[in-house]
Formats: C-alpha cells, sequence, structure tokens
C-alpha cells in the first residue's frame, strides 16, 4: 500500500523559457572542467527523443483518466516536456557547432525508441517513462538541493539546468500517477528501471567518450580520475543518488515519499515570470 501521494493542488504548468545560449557555447562551460562539461551535456542529448517518448506513452493513457486532477497535471507534464525539448534542441545544436557528432549519438537512442514503440505494450512503454522520470527526478533534486554540483558553471548553463530541475520536481510521479491507475504492476515498473539504468549509463558515457575524444582529453589521466571521483567517489554526485535510487524497487514507493516540495518554494520564484498561465 502507497504511503504517499502527489501532494493535493499540486499546479504543473510549463514555462516559456528563451535562453538564447552563447553562440558559440564556451567548449567547457562548467568549471573550465572537459569532465563535468560532457557529463552534462550527454544528458541534453537524450532529451530530445527522450522527452517526445515520455509525452507519448503518457498519451496513450490520457482517455482513461477520469480525475480531473491528474488530467490537469497530465497537460502540465506534456507542455512542461514539450518545452525542455525545444531548449535542448538548441543547446544540442550548440554542440554540434563545436564540432560533436549528435547525430550520431542520437540516432541509436532513436531507433532504440522506435523499436519499443512498435514492440512493447503500452503498458510497458508507459512503465518505461516511470523509471526514467525517477532518474530525472533524483537528479533534479540534487541539482537544487546541493548547488555544488553546479558550481563553477556559466551563469546561463546554470539557469538552464536550474529551470530543467524545478519542472521535473514538479512533474515527477505524473508517469508514475497515471501507470497506477491504468495498470499497476510494480514487477513491470522494476524491470523497466533496470534496462532503463543499463541504457542511460551507456548511453551518457558513450556521450562523454565522444566528446571527449573529439577534445583530445581521454589521455588526460589526472583529468579522468578527478572526473570519475567527482561522479562515482565516497560523496561522488551519482555514489549520493544510490540510497534514493534503490526506493524505486519498494513495494509502496510513490515519487513524493521523497518530499522536496519545500524546494519547489524555493526555487520557483525564479521563473515565476515565464509562467504559461
Amino acid at each position: 500500500m502507497m504511503t504517499t501521494v502527489t501532494p493535493s493542488g499540486l499546479k504543473i504548468r510549463p514555462r516559456r523559457m528563451d535562453f538564447s545560449l552563447s553562440d558559440p557555447l564556451p567548449r567547457h562551460w562548467h568549471s573550465g572542467d572537459p569532465f563535468k562539461t560532457h557529463f552534462f551535456n550527454s544528458m541534453s542529448v537524450l532529451f530530445p527523443d527522450g522527452e517526445r517518448y515520455f509525452i507519448d506513452s503518457v498519451r496513450l493513457f490520457r482517455d482513461q483518466i477520469t480525475d480531473p486532477e491528474l488530467l490537469e497535471q497530465i497537460r502540465g507534464f506534456i507542455g512542461q516536456e514539450g518545452h525542455h525539448s525545444r531548449e535542448h534542441i538548441e543547446y544540442n545544436q550548440r554542440l554540434r557547432d563545436l564540432g560533436y557528432d549528435i547525430d550520431k549519438l542520437e540516432i541509436p537512442v532513436r531507433k532504440r525508441i522506435r523499436f519499443v514503440q512498435k514492440q512493447f505494450s503500452a503498458e510497458r512503454q508507459l512503465a518505461g517513462t516511470v523509471a526514467m522520470e525517477h532518474f530525472t527526478a533524483i537528479l533534479a533534486d540534487a541539482l537544487l538541493r546541493e548547488p555544488e554540483w553546479m558550481a563553477g558553471a556559466t551563469p546561463e548553463m546554470q539557469k538552464l539546468w536550474r529551470w530543467h530541475a524545478l519542472e521535473e520536481t514538479e512533474h515527477k510521479a505524473v508517469a508514475f500517477d497515471v501507470y497506477m491507475k491504468v495498470c499497476g504492476d510494480r514487477q513491470i515498473l522494476r524491470r523497466a528501471m533496470r534496462q532503463a539504468t543499463f541504457f542511460f549509463l551507456k548511453d551518457v558515457t558513450q556521450g562523454m567518450w565522444h566528446m571527449l575524444r573529439r577534445d583530445g582529453k581521454l589521455g588526460d589521466v589526472k583529468m579522468m580520475v578527478r572526473g570519475m571521483r567527482w561522479l562515482w567517489g565516497r560523496n561522488g554526485f551519482f555514489t549520493r543518488l544510490v540510497g534514493v535510487y534503490r526506493d524505486y524497487y519498494r513495494t509502496d514507493f510513490h515519487p513524493w515519499q521523497h518530499d522536496n516540495m519545500a524546494l519547489l518554494e524555493t526555487h520557483s520564484e525564479e521563473f515565476s515570470a515565464a509562467l504559461i498561465r
């Protein structure tokens, strides 16, 4: 039995942003560090196709939802994810302009999504979205809760990632709540998470390696060791997320068991002028 539900009255509304990213984008915009920069760049490569998939998987079940509050949250979820895709398309174009082969990285992801949409049931497609939304939610929480992870990044990139993290936090339970209404099979959710974990780590690693190779930095042993400690060390970015990641496998898990409404209140004012009303 679930011990937490989505907060009643939670408003999920997209914000119309125009970051007008620097052209050219600073090659190593995060602290002058290629490893940190390309970690975030590699995640950005995944977002346009991934977020369109998330939208499509939720839309498959929208007609089965009768709860007016959840329907409104679905509308907000679709709006937010659509805006994320648009901004990351521009971001990824800046990466192309720097000489990175973004098409080479995007095409396998796109092919995998098409395979899933053709071969997997609608419930299984939605379960994949639930799994990836948990990933983005815990990453977003870390960025909002611990600004140190973006310390040293250029102001425009800090703001872009803060905005994305804020909206991922707001809508983190929408796909989950839809899934529990229309299916509810936790075994499918767990299987989807194991697969999502494998492909997320694989895709991000491949993206980082490609960009570091293009920069001629794969042979920089000190940078690589420092970067791996930043990511996987005792207090590394991923290491700190292991506990909240594993919560997903609990039989009573709900995304809002990780209650970070206070973070929303803290950060939402920064982007209030951009809300689409």
